[in-house]
């Protein structure tokens, strides 16, 4: 993986840090956003997490490791992916940061990043399919009781 190769977009969402949390750490809404993909973890550093799912009749099986985890502010963790194509051996794993803050009570900016692409065909795709996500986690949120 290339570390030097980001990804980083924000986004301000009408909603509490708890509603946008929520909608990061709870598999079925996560499922709503990630194009239908399981999320399995526990969420404590140390832990496993793992995204599941069949993209376009590719089954898949993505994994990596929670790195940090402070309740609505920040969650990191490390992500292999097999559409990579690389193999699965540590300095071939990106790290994802969710980074929360209040911008008021009813008000939170949302910030994606992702370090360590495997190339920069891999870094473009995803910074062009960034904003539709973040979108999609902004509606979610906008429009879920906490």
């Amino acid at each position: 993986m290339n570390k030097a190769l980001k990804v980083s977009k924000s986004i301000n969402i009408s909603g509490s840090r708890d509603a946008v949390w929520n909608v990061l750490t709870t598999p079925e809404k996560i499922k709503m956003f990630l194009y239908g993909t399981e999320t399995i973890t526990s969420w404590a550093v140390g832990s496993s997490i793992i995204f599941k799912g069949n993209y376009e009749g590719h089954v898949y099986k993505d994994k990596g490791v929670i790195l940090e985890h402070i309740p609505k502010e920040i969650l990191s963790y490390s992500y292999w992916s097999g559409f990579s194509g690389l193999m699965d051996s540590p300095e071939n794993y990106a790290k994802v940061t969710y980074i929360l803050e209040s911008i008021s009570v009813t008000q939170t900016k949302f910030t994606w990043c992702q370090e360590g692409f495997a190339n920069e065909n891999s870094q473009q795709h995803s910074e062009q399919n960034l904003p539709q996500l973040l979108e999609s986690i902004k509606t979610i949120a906008e429009n879920t009781e906490v």
